[in-house]
């Protein structure tokens, strides 16, 4: 689930174009495509440096508005020309980003600069995903290993009972396969054909962009990363270990759980009663989802929620688009206009035949306006509407801010944008999908089946939380050199053993590349705002429960329809970047710190029965 004009989040053709970036090598942008030079020799005074913002907002949407359009045919139509189309296009994007973020430094020393100057100065300097030194060639170099890297994972294949599949195939079968032969396939074709490729080009990658950070005076791409919150890298770090801290207690009641159930399933011989679990079993290619299991799991009599909402789909013959339709439903019912027809002309709902395309979901708009699409391989299944709903949080958000300054077109925090699809989600409750005629009123289960509810929820929510975690602690460690490239596989593995407590199903070692094989790597796009969004959609929907007036369970709570929820989500919504993100959270849910308390709050009733449940066990690995 990605935003995709950031290659979408600045909307910047900075960390756009470093993300989408390029397969064929091009030569370095021209010279017409560096700054203007007038940008550089203006006087150094606060004056000057308004005039300097304004003219690269300006060009920086020249910029956006073409490269954009690059990026989406490159993902939806993948040949060795649009990789040099978005290469050609990424390297421009990287080489203005980095000689507009050195400029900004320079413009950050002048004294007696207003805020918005500041904080202007400060995006542009830290916005680059991955920053390309000034070494003549190097922004060409980087931006055609990124794309490389891109698209070795659109081309990427696993293999079953020996047939070769797709990414998207061998993902719907490891939810669904239940024989630990199989899914050990799956999941060590796709890791070696995807990952061990990308190793050399992904070690000469973070040299580069290393090179290019600190020319921009960072320690590391790490660090900029972690510049981007409002806080410097250290607090932020500090903030990301203390709400794990909170909310760690509840995952390893459920690993614990989890855990004996796929022990009883499997036997000792594939897994032990005790220690970690085997990565394959979790039904998700990464382990980082674990909800396609929900019927190895599922507690006795109260397992059985009473509705699937795949069966209810199918049952309806609901299309791809029609699923579509529904998520839009919702955004409209708390008052947003409705999707453009441009639109429903222009996404890529369902996968094209006869082409290669990114299947990995995201959310585009690619005019900074109202081109807003979506970009997916859409099956009609319960996971692909709940995927829906998540992308369009990206484009209502996207089209809320639409008249903010350029520098400005992004979330309070990118965690913000990938929460309010999430927070959108958590309210499919078995009374929206009555609301909606999905679900027979008489088919509502009652309270004697919310630890089924609850449970089913927690196996993709709280299962995620330390996977979401790990991913950019790898890349961290990558970038600052405590992972060294001679142990990418090894730190990799001991982080998901730390986090997770999960392990390979078949040996591994340096020859391997196991983090390429997650779309995220290869494609560049910082993870920690996905962690955020777990913690941030839990704030967002008790506040808006709140609002609604609700008085049951949190967890049953839908505020379909309610048009002051609406209009206060809009409020924040519509601010952008343009406040620290503290201000936009405060605007909702009023409060100004990210907390776990909330989701434990949701999930109170489940942690209670799982420790009832695990009552006797080891857990921890």
């Amino acid at each position: 689930m990605k935003l995709a004009a950031s290659v979408s989040v600045l909307a910047l053709a900075l960390s756009a174009c470093a993300a989408t970036a390029p397969m064929t090598p091009v030569e370095s942008a021209s010279a017409d495509s560096a700054p203007a030079p007038a940008a550089a020799t203006t006087e150094r005074t606060p004056e000057g440096a308004r005039a300097f913002v304004a003219s690269v907002e300006k060009d920086l949407l020249d910029l956006s508005n073409i490269s954009q359009r690059a990026a989406w045919v490159n993902s939806t139509y993948i040949t060795d020309d649009t990789d040099a189309l978005a290469a050609y296009f990424g390297t421009i994007g990287t080489e203005k980003g980095v000689a507009y973020a050195k400029e900004a430094a320079e413009w950050s020393k002048v004294q007696g600069l207003d805020l918005d100057t500041a904080r202007k100065l400060n995006i542009l300097r830290g916005a680059l995903v991955l920053a390309a030194p000034s070494t003549p060639g190097a922004a060409a170099e980087l931006n055609t290993i990124a794309t490389r890297l891109q698209s070795t994972y659109g081309k990427g294949r696993a293999t079953l009972d020996g047939k070769v599949i797709t990414g998207d195939v061998a993902e719907e079968q490891m939810g669904v396969l239940r024989d630990p032969k199989k899914t050990a396939e799956v999941w060590t074709s796709w890791n070696n054909n995807v990952g061990r490729p990308m190793r050399p080009d992904y070690t000469r990658m973070v040299e580069i962009a290393n090179q290019g950070a600190k020319e921009l005076g960072y320690d590391d791409t790490g660090a900029m990363w972690r510049s981007q919150y409002d806080m410097s890298p250290q607090e932020f770090s500090a903030m990301y270990d203390r709400l794990w801290s909170e909310v760690k207690p509840l995952y390893d009641q459920l690993h614990c759980y989890t855990r004996a159930k796929l022990n009883q399933k499997y036997g000792n011989a594939v897994q032990p009663a005790s220690g970690p679990i085997r990565a394959d079993l979790l039904g998700n290619m990464w382990a980082q989802e674990w909800g396609n299991i929900y019927d190895v799991v599922a507690p006795k009599g109260s397992g059985d929620v009473g509705y699937d909402v795949t069966d209810l789909l199918k049952a309806k013959k609901k299309t791809p688009t029609d699923m579509v339709k529904i998520g839009e439903g919702f955004y409209t019912s708390l008052g947003f206009a409705p999707l453009p027809e441009t639109f429903w002309a222009r996404s890529q709902i369902v996968r094209p035949e006869g082409r290669e395309v990114v299947c990995h979901a995201s959310a585009w708009d690619l005019d900074n306006k109202d081109d807003l699409r979506i970009k997916m391989c859409t099956k009609v299944n319960g996971e692909d509407l709940v995927t829906i709903h998540h992308e369009l949080g990206h484009n209502f958000y996207q089209r809320a801010y639409n008249q903010q300054p350029y520098l400005y077109l992004n979330g309070a925090n990118d965690g913000f944008h990938e929460a309010i699809g999430d927070f959108i989600a958590l309210s499919v409750t078995p009374e929206y999908l009555v609301q909606i005629g999905l679900l027979d009123r008489n088919k509502v289960p009652d309270a004697s089946k919310d630890t089924g509810l609850l449970l089913r929820q927690a196996m993709d929510k709280v299962a995620f939380l330390p996977f979401g975690l790990l991913v950019d602690k790898w890349r961290w460690g990558v970038f600052d050199g405590s992972i060294p490239a001679s142990s990418y596989e090894a730190g990799w593995n001991q982080l998901r053993l730390q986090y997770q407590g999960i392990t390979p199903p078949t040996q591994r070692s340096e020859a391997d590349f196991d983090p390429g094989a997650k779309y995220h790597i290869p494609g560049n796009t910082p993870y920690a705002r996905y962690f955020l969004a777990r913690i941030l959609q839990f704030q967002f929907y008790k506040a808006a429960c709140d609002m609604a007036g609700w008085k049951g369970p949190l967890h049953r709570c839908s505020f379909y329809g309610n048009k002051e929820v609406g209009q206060r989500l809009n409020a924040m919504l519509e601010m952008g970047a343009s406040k620290p993100w503290p201000d936009a959270l405060q605007a909702f849910t009023g409060s100004r710190e990210m907390s776990g308390r909330p989701m434990l709050e949701y999930f109170a009733p489940l942690q209670r029965w799982l420790e009832q449940q695990n009552q006797g066990r080891k857990c921890g690995w």
